[in-house]
């Protein structure tokens, strides 16, 4: 086989006896007598027949693609484009069938319909390397587990999980067709194969006699020759269809899987594999099963937080905070030059209580617990993506093979050949030097460091912008009347609205950003010309993630560890630029405010991504579609109601991978300072699964099929962060929680027989002289509240661990300070390789594969082996009889039938 640049390279000729009475029939072959005579003998009234169908006129062809286009007036070009193209088409073995403008919906659409016959079916089915069935699986199923019958609420009927028999499966070869289980040819391919291999024609089907570099679908939708293309859905999503011939599968999605009122039932993945494919079957398997893990981590982090509540009275330093005696005879420092006033500690009291409910001791071991828990999720995907890959027929899916599919966009740059090292054939290649190659490079990751550095130099911004209002809310609010308020008064404080305020500007650029950043990836991607659509798909992903990361955690990195870390101390505070006085954390510490930091973030971007995933669809189609969804079926055609559907775009899944991977990181890198992340996002994604089953079948056209093994470069980014959270979360408890400081004060200063938290307030605040204050620090009079006039304050306190005046070091860092920070350093060393060794010893102990699928794979290429040579053995017997005792008097039989020449487009034969 022979593949090149040329027309006559790109077309490999297959001579075959056509099987309608040895006749030439231009592209249009039928399947067998039987059809021809049904195909004949079709009489068909366009007045009584519905056209809510998925079948041709003669209601036998099933309608495996559409294309739609207008036909303008100075579009001669087009026009052109189309005829060139269409025959091509049938050129290659396609039958089309075309629907008048007149009689669409609009009266100016035209809609070209696409049935691929068996014998295209058969030679792209070997092209592709399909997998079909040649016996019926004859390993018995496990016994069932113990008390099942508790998880039959949760079940769907049989008939919708398990939509096919069992079988063992082989890759299909036309020369072999009686080696497989072929019972009805129409049905033998699903529709989603189908509609693959009539996309991989379309992508590759030239449209212009001068230049052969013209060719594929995506350039005529792009230059608007057509203005979709896309394969039907076999049903309204709300009926059976009327054709008792269509299985009417997204009806069945519809009802058992996309409706909200079944978000406890499990997910029907075989039903949702066989219509949409193996790549979006394993993009739901992946997010259901992460929602699954996810409920263990939402139920442990649930009961820490229970914890916090329930040990709420010995919680004994927000006592003495609170304490009139203790708190409110503490004067502490001004948080800001001029504008800020003195202040008492019992003034953060409530902040302080609401800071232990995620501050406590429950606070490391759900960190710890987090570590395991991500490995383990990990390590039990890795297994039911074993356990899908051989139940969809994906094990033996190498990488050449998924390879074969290049990008047309790359063929159509490729001037010359070179012999593959491996398979010693001859392939086409981008004809770039090596310095065009780096060229490229450095330009894409250029582009990509200088948009990370935009996002950092935003992120000053918004510190820039909280270091300059913190003065004018403390100055504004000091007599603000929602201080008078019972309930939410004391909340709102300067530094609570400085913290909101900053969160929400962070989260409005975060958006803005993003959405800017994402038509920057796509072109810079494209630059680089990738390969194949899964090297292009993770090329983008890289670029994507990277920008991500920094975009949506770079706020929370900040408040967990910079902000308050570097303040320096009343007589000599640290600037930023010379001009804003760095960030105080509170009294109770920077964790409360991470948590606010992280729930805004991550709860406003879930909500802001359902309303767009849903609402906006939702609202175009109903636009779209409104003066025809009153239209009864028989006017109403299945090909105008998908037509007006939102197209699915190639890299739509890419989107829903990328917002669940960027919550995953929310909820393992910070979740140390929330422990209810994990439930906010388990009671997302279950909204989440329901959300995106009812875009795919109600909102959306029917996505081109796809294989996939794997959740792709997506597995190794998740594995990073996994890696990346210990890190995280150890230095979060060490130095953004207060959790190290008290354990530190309790069993080694505490002056008490007993270890006890009395008296750590006190022990955590330094002392400060003010008549030591700079003029510049020194706050203005008339900020200063009443009660420091009518008292005689000599000091004031401030968060450190630093010797009082007087001290013959004034003002330098204490011993306790560095026994700190070496408790701190240490238990970030304990924590981490504690986690780590658990971490590599669970996924040393759990299998990659079960041992019950790796019996099915051994068993199952047994079985093509011996069954491949059995039935070449007979074919052999079968010719030796037929040839009889004198060999050499055989002559093959010849037929007066004319062949006739099948044109196979394809860019992985050689």
């Amino acid at each position: 086989m022979y593949r090149g640049k040329s027309s006559d390279e790109t077309l490999i000729e297959m001579n075959r006896t056509a099987w309608s009475g040895g006749e030439e029939n231009n592209g249009f072959h039928a399947n067998s007598d039987k059809e021809t005579l049904q195909l004949e003998n079709a009489e068909v009234d366009k007045q009584q027949q519905s056209k809510d169908s998925v079948y041709f006129r003669d209601g036998v062809r099933r309608i495996d693609f559409v294309l739609s286009y207008i036909d303008d007036k100075d579009g001669e070009k087009k026009q052109d484009r189309r005829k060139v193209f269409e025959a091509n088409l049938v050129a290659a073995g396609l039958e089309l069938e075309t629907e008048d403008k007149s009689e669409s919906e609009d009266g100016k659409t035209y809609f070209l319909k696409i049935h691929v016959p068996w014998e295209v079916l058969a030679t792209y089915a070997d092209v592709l390397k399909i997998k079909v069935p040649f016996k019926t699986n004859d390993i018995p199923d496990k016994k069932d587990v113990p008390m099942s019958w508790l998880c039959t609420p949760y079940r769907l009927p049989e008939h919708v999980m398990q939509p096919e028999p069992d079988y063992f499966t082989a890759t299909f070869d036309k020369s072999k067709i009686d080696f497989f289980l072929i019972e009805d040819k129409e049905t033998f391919f699903p529709p989603s194969t189908r509609n693959r291999i009539v996309y991989y024609i379309l992508s590759r089907c030239q449209y212009s006699k001068e230049d052969k570099d013209k060719k594929g679908i995506k350039r005529l939708l792009n230059n608007g020759t057509y203005i979709a293309a896309f394969p039907l859905h076999d049903s309204r999503y709300w009926t059976r269809s009327r054709d008792a011939n269509c299985d009417s599968e997204r009806y069945a999605l519809y009802k058992y899987w996309a409706r909200f009122s079944r978000f406890y039932k499990e997910q029907p993945l075989n039903l949702i594999r066989k219509y949409y494919g193996e790549k979006i079957g394993i993009y739901f398997a992946w997010l259901g099963f992460y929602t699954e893990m996810l409920s263990y981590a939402a139920v442990v982090g649930l009961l820490c937080f229970i914890y916090g509540v329930a040990s709420f009275d010995e919680n004994i330093w927000s006592k003495e905070i609170c304490n009139e005696t203790i708190g409110g005879q503490i004067v502490m420092c001004p948080l800001c030059d001029k504008k800020c006033g003195y202040w008492k500690l019992n003034t953060t009291c409530s902040s302080s209580w609401q800071s232990y409910l995620f501050d406590n001791t429950a606070t490391v071991f759900f960190a710890i617990f987090m570590g395991i828990w991500v490995t383990l999720f990990l390590e039990f995907w890795k297994r039911r993506q074993a356990r899908l890959e051989y139940e969809w027929d994906l094990v033996d899916m190498e990488e050449e093979q998924q390879q074969l599919q290049l990008r047309p966009e790359y063929e159509i740059k490729c001037t010359h050949r070179r012999r593959n090292r491996v398979t010693q054939e001859l392939e086409w290649v981008l004809d770039q030097t090596p310095a065009d190659k780096a060229g490229r490079f450095l330009l894409c990751w250029t582009t990509v460091v200088l948009w990370m550095c935009l996002i950092i130099a935003s992120i000053i911004g918004v510190i820039a912008y909280r270091l300059a209002v913190f003065a004018a809310f403390a100055s504004i609010m000091k007599d603000s009347p929602t201080n008078k308020l019972d309930v939410v008064g004391s909340l709102i404080t300067p530094q609570f609205a400085t913290s909101v305020t900053a969160s929400c500007i962070n989260f409005v650029i975060i958006m803005v950003l993003n959405f800017l950043y994402e038509r920057v990836a796509i072109k810079i991607t494209d630059m680089e010309v990738p390969k194949t659509h899964v090297e292009y798909e993770n090329k983008l992903t890289v670029k994507m993630f990277l920008f991500q990361f920094v975009n949506y955690y770079s706020s929370c990195f900040y408040v967990a560890f910079f902000k308050g870390k570097f303040v320096g101390y009343p007589g000599d505070y640290a600037y930023m630029f010379g001009k804003w006085r760095n960030e105080e954390c509170e009294p109770g510490g920077c964790l409360i405010e991470l948590t606010t930091q992280l729930v805004i973030v991550m709860v406003g971007k879930q909500v802001w991504g359902n309303i767009q995933e849903a609402l906006v669809p939702w609202l175009c189609n109903w636009w779209v579609s409104r003066n025809a969804r009153n239209h009864p079926e028989s006017l109403y055609s299945r090909w105008e109601q998908d037509h007006d559907l939102q197209t699915f775009g190639q890299l739509g899944l890419f989107y829903e991978y990328l917002e669940m991977v960027i919550q995953f990181g929310f909820i393992t890198l910070f979740v140390a300072s929330f422990p209810l992340a994990p439930l906010l996002a388990l009671m997302n994604n279950i909204l989440e699964v329901r959300v995106d089953a009812w875009k795919f079948t109600t909102q959306f056209r029917r996505p081109v099929a796809a294989k996939a093994h794997s959740i792709g470069a997506w597995d190794e980014i998740l594995n990073m962060i996994a890696v990346f959270s210990v890190v995280t979360n150890a230095f979060i408890v060490s130095f953004t929680s207060d959790m190290i400081p008290r354990l530190v004060y309790k069993y080694a200063y505490y002056q008490g027989a007993e270890g006890s938290m009395e008296g750590y307030i006190n022990s955590s605040l330094a002392v400060f002289n003010i008549t030591d204050f700079k003029p510049e620090n020194r706050p203005d009079d008339s900020e200063n509240p009443d009660w420091f006039f009518s008292s005689n304050i000599t000091t004031c306190r401030y968060r450190d661990y630093r010797n009082p005046p007087g001290h013959e070091k004034p003002y330098i860092h204490s011993m306790q300070f560095w026994h700190i920070l070496a408790a701190k350093l240490a238990f970030i060393i304990i924590m981490e390789h504690v986690v780590f060794v658990v971490k590599f010893f669970v996924a040393w102990l759990i299998p990659d594969v079960p041992s019950d699928v790796k019996a099915r794979i051994k068993r199952e290429r047994y079985l093509i082996q011996e069954y491949l040579h059995n039935y070449e053995l007979e074919k052999l017997k079968i010719q030796l009889s037929q040839n009889g005792p004198n060999i050499e008097q055989c002559t093959c039989p010849t037929t007066a039938a004319t062949p006739v020449k099948l044109e196979v487009l394809s860019d992985c034969l050689t």
